[in-house]
Formats: structure tokens, C-alpha cells, sequence
């Protein structure tokens, strides 16, 4: 494999990213001194908390922050793209520090590769995942109106072609936290979980091991 998986396990969303962070320097610098990158696949779970990108809107956070800590929700602004969205408990969070030119990739096609992880994991559940016209992420039911919901979100920092932050799919994840915002700035679109689709638990190890051996396919040195 090319990549070196790691498990941060549950962890506070600061301390991730801040750990994130210090590895996505070091690439650049890796990659600045000519040197090769050790690409790497992060795998974590979050305490309950809320993020902001660079382009989200405040309105989008639909209470105010009194209200998120009665529920122990923090709330964290961070550098990568997209709106606003939920972390906590039950979700698999992803954070691929990658260098794209070892696999040959532009930043559009990375993108449309973690959007085809999370659809052949989701498959291997019968649950067939989708992409929606101008939504990055993975949607259920996407080209029906006002059935389509979303199930994994990604946001992406790319400098010199080297990334930070990735995915979030929801796997036994409490929806009604993204009720305290307009998930990724959508106002008319639902979100959901492996729980919810299957009616039943499903075990974070295994959709692990599935989102490894994706990757592992997925991002082989060309």
C-alpha cells in the first residue's frame, strides 16, 4: 500500500487539527526539498462539534453558541472548503495528507475519487450512493426532489497539491444534531446514516476496514 493508515480513534476535533495540520507542513516541506511525501489516510471519530470553511456562512448556524454548549456542541472555524457541517460520535471522519502528484491526480479528480470511496462502501451495504450536480459529497436518492440526502460530506485544503482535512460519513451518527444548521449551506435537502437507510447499527470497525481497502485501490501509485 502506498498510503500509511492510521486510527486516532475518538479525539477531541482541536487536537485532530492540530496533528493534521503539523503532518500537512511537513509534506510541504517534504515536497519543497524535493523529498518523497508519506502519504497518509487518518481515520477518526469526533466529540460533538461543529465546523465553519473558509466561505461558510455564519447564517447557516441557525443558534447561537449557548445553545451548542447545553447540548456540548463546540463550535470550530477551520481552513479547508465547503459551508458548515456536524462532527460527533457514530461518523467516520477521514483525513487523507496526500501528496496528488505521487498518484498523478488533479485536485477535481481527488475529489471525485473520495466521492467513489464512500459509494463502493456504501455498496458493499446495498445502499447505492450518488453524486448530485453541484453538491460535493455522497447523496441518496439524489435526482429525486425532496428525497435526496446527503450521507457523506467532504471538504478538501489542497496547497501545492498536497491535501488536508476529507471525508465524513455518517455510519450510526445522531442526525438531529445537524439540526442546529443548514448542513453545507443546504436549506432543501435531508441528511442520513448507514442506521438510518439499514435500520440497524453497523459496526464502525468493518465500514473501516471497507474505506481502507477502497482507498488502498483507489489511490495505487499510477
Amino acid at each position: 500500500m502506498n498510503v500509511t493508515v492510521t486510527d486516532w480513534g475518538l479525539i477531541p476535533y482541536a487536537t485532530a487539527y492540530e496533528r493534521q495540520k503539523s503532518l500537512f507542513g511537513t509534506a510541504l516541506q517534504q515536497k519543497a526539498a524535493q523529498q518523497p511525501v508519506e502519504n497518509r489516510l487518518i481515520l477518526c471519530e469526533h466529540p460533538h462539534v461543529i465546523t465553519i470553511g473558509q466561505h461558510g456562512l455564519s447564517s447557516n448556524l441557525l443558534f447561537p453558541e449557548a445553545v451548542l454548549k447545553t447540548r456540548q456542541v463546540e463550535l470550530y472555524p477551520v481552513n479547508r472548503g465547503g459551508d458548515i457541517t456536524y462532527h460527533g460520535p457514530g461518523q467516520v471522519v477521514g483525513y487523507p495528507v496526500l501528496d496528488l502528484d505521487f498518484f498523478h491526480l488533479g485536485l477535481k479528480t481527488y475529489i471525485h475519487r473520495l466521492e467513489e470511496l464512500i459509494i463502493l462502501t456504501l455498496a458493499e451495504y446495498e445502499v447505492q450512493g450518488e453524486r448530485l450536480d453541484g453538491a460535493t459529497g455522497v447523496w441518496l436518492d439524489a435526482a429525486q426532489a425532496g428525497k435526496a440526502r446527503k450521507i457523506a460530506a467532504i471538504g478538501v485544503r489542497s496547497s501545492r497539491y498536497v491535501t488536508m482535512h476529507g471525508f465524513a460519513l455518517n455510519v450510526n451518527t445522531d442526525l438531529s444534531y445537524f439540526g442546529l444548521i443548514n448542513p453545507c449551506g443546504f436549506t432543501d435537502k435531508g441528511v442520513t446514516s448507514l442506521q438510518q437507510e439499514l435500520g440497524r447499527k453497523v459496526s464502525m470497525e468493518d465500514i473501516k476496514r471497507s474505506l481502507i481497502h477502497h482507498f488502498d485501490r483507489l489511490f495505487s501509485a499510477e
